[in-house]
């Protein structure tokens, strides 16, 4: 049953590239009719989807914060809790019964009874002894309590009650549980004098975990609690953040006000959710995950693509059935330009049918005549590129420069110079070696600085301590190609014109890089420089007064030009007493070119 789909299928597809070309009359009437009714469908769907989106976003965000509000009621209703017992304290304190005292310690024994998130109540003096407590265990030796922090606070501040961060309580020998304290002033009325005291309520934190942990923001949302300075009170993977595995925007939280803020959480989009908690300044945060909040989004989304994706397939065979009465005229045309393509071109169209198809033969026929022409030009022009070769290979390598190396290479073999003599004679084979490059005319960059190595190590022992030289490279030129010798008679130009009547020590840098999709090939020197108006001359078609020194130069960027157009070239910039840079712009070739 497979193979007999596969091969419907390829009939199928047959047919349909022998009727219908991407880029022929038919495509583009199809394409073009289809285009404008998908664009509505698809702007009328957009328009659809962004109202339902916004909607389900808006019940989203609404939904968490209703769940936040409740983490926030039921926390003030834990935290006042606290305080109201607090306020138990100091209503026993103030009990006119002459043992006061001993009555507070039953009620507060009988309230821990009664209400099991509270660990222990304690009240001391201003001298940091204790009065009363419901533990039955002594306080730890050593320990000071007016240096604790709860204790501190209530000091600097009288009047104000101070809810600690989640804590181990170190106050009993031998407890350690995590607690939340609530610490406040009271007073005391004992013999009709006042005496200020400070109360202790410690509530279990296990009630704040359990509270927090009932609530269900999604398969991967949690809330967590931080306080007005932005330390933790209650995270559910609180060891993860301490050891750095977990990132939390903790300062984004403290900064900003009550509200539904979207984040980024890890490459995942998120809704901050922050509510202040009364009069503590801890701050509830809920993360939820937004995929998890709008997964009916998605749903309309797949619909509503299957809904374009349906229209587009009707209405692709709609136009390319109309599309196909309309472009069979232009049928004939297209053999005819097919039988052009193969090389064809003594053929000619007959004018004939509608207005249209008359003016297209028209058009055609006078492109065939126009193909003619060109192509006697492009001869023209290749015999043009040849002799201008010809030209630019004799103004480099020429017999003068020859004769001057070997009379350099006699002299050192005379002087007993024989590294010298083999360091010459080595170079001079590379660059004759590269300038023959087995009949070849394109070469590698490579290849072409190789042989720019060469020149300079010949003239740098021929003109000793007169100049230094550097080639730099990217790794990904070096395979790309160019006509062979375009550095070499740069180069020449920068050491006879620019640093061979300097006094100082000269300087010639060739670089080649990849800029803007092309190539860059640059000689730069610190010679003399020249001035603007003899830079352009160089290159220009008429020279300017006595320029001879480019017209190797010259010859290099007729030949760039030539076979790779006016976009690519030779840019000579200069400036006197500071130097010249050459660059040379050239097309990314891979391959040979005929």
């Amino acid at each position: 049953m497979n193979i007999k789909i596969k091969k419907a299928l390829k009939i199928i597809s047959q047919i349909f590239y022998k009727t219908f070309k991407f880029g022929s009359l038919q495509s583009v009437i199809t394409i073009y009719f289809g285009v404008i009714i998908i664009l509505v469908i698809v702007f009328m769907s957009a328009i659809i989807y962004s109202k339902f989106v916004k909607t389900v976003d808006n019940n989203a965000v609404i939904g968490t914060s209703q769940t936040i509000n409740q983490v926030n009621r039921n926390l003030q209703y834990y935290l006042q809790g606290m305080n109201e017992v607090s306020n138990t304290v100091a209503e026993q304190l103030n009990s006119p019964t002459s043992n006061g005292i001993e009555k507070a310690r039953d009620v507060f024994k009988m309230t821990i009874t009664l209400r099991k998130d509270i660990e222990s109540i304690a009240v001391f003096t201003e001298d940091g002894k204790m009065m009363v407590s419901t533990s039955n265990l002594p306080l730890k030796k050593g320990l000071d309590v007016k240096s604790e922090d709860w204790f501190q606070k209530v000091i600097e501040e009288p009047g104000k009650i101070n809810f600690s961060n989640p804590h181990v309580q170190n106050l009993y020998k031998g407890e350690h549980r995590w607690v939340v304290s609530l610490s406040k002033e009271v007073k005391y009325n004992k013999n009709g004098k006042e005496i200020r005291l400070i109360a202790l309520v410690d509530m279990k934190f296990t009630s704040i975990d359990e509270l927090c942990h009932l609530i269900e923001l999604g398969k991967k949302g949690y809330v967590y609690i931080i306080n007005n300075d932005g330390i933790i009170i209650y995270h559910p993977q609180q060891q993860l953040i301490y050891t750095g595995l977990k990132n939390e925007k903790i300062d984004f939280a403290v900064n900003n006000e009550d509200g539904s803020y979207i984040q980024n959480n890890n490459g995942e989009k998120t809704v901050m959710t922050i509510k202040t908690v009364g009069y503590t300044g801890w701050k509830i945060v809920g993360i939820s995950y937004y995929n998890e909040m709008v997964t009916s989004k998605k749903e309309i989304y797949y619909y509503i693509i299957s809904v374009v994706a349906v229209s587009i397939i009707v209405l692709f065979v709609m136009s390319l059935i109309i599309s196909a009465r309309i472009s069979l005229p232009i049928k004939k045309l297209e053999k005819l330009m097919a039988r052009v393509e193969k090389g064809e071109l003594d053929i000619y169209a007959e004018i004939k049918g509608e207005y249209e198809v008359k003016q297209l033969s028209k058009t055609f026929n006078s492109m065939i005549s126009r193909i003619r022409n060109l192509m006697d030009e492009i001869f023209k022009e290749q015999e043009a590129k040849r002799k201008s070769e010809i030209k630019a290979l004799q103004a480099q390598i020429n017999p003068h420069f020859l004769y001057n190396t070997l009379d350099s290479i006699v002299w050192m073999a005379e002087n007993g110079e024989s590294k010298g003599v083999i360091t010459m004679v080595i170079a001079l084979a590379n660059l004759f070696r590269t300038s023959i490059s087995r009949g070849k005319e394109i070469i590698k960059i490579k290849d072409e600085l190789e042989n720019a190595r060469s020149y300079l190590v010949i003239q740098q022992m021929r003109y000793t301590d007169k100049f230094d030289y550097i080639i730099e490279a990217d790794e990904a030129v070096l395979e790309y190609r160019t006509f062979k010798i375009v550095l070499q008679p740069i180069i020449e130009n920068s050491i006879y014109h620019g640093i061979k009547r300097m006094v100082d020590r000269g300087m010639i840098k060739v670089t080649a890089e990849i800029i803007d999709d092309k190539l860059l090939l640059q000689v730069i020197d610190n010679g003399l420089g020249m001035s603007k108006e003899t830079a352009e001359s160089i290159l220009s078609k008429e020279p300017k007064g006595k320029v001879s020194s480019g017209i190797g130069v010259k010859n290099v960027h007729e030949r760039i030009q030539l076979y790779f157009g006016n976009e690519y070239g030779l840019e000579i910039e200069s400036e006197l007493e500071v130097g010249t840079c050459v660059k040379i712009w050239l097309p990314k070739l891979k391959e040979e070119v005929g």
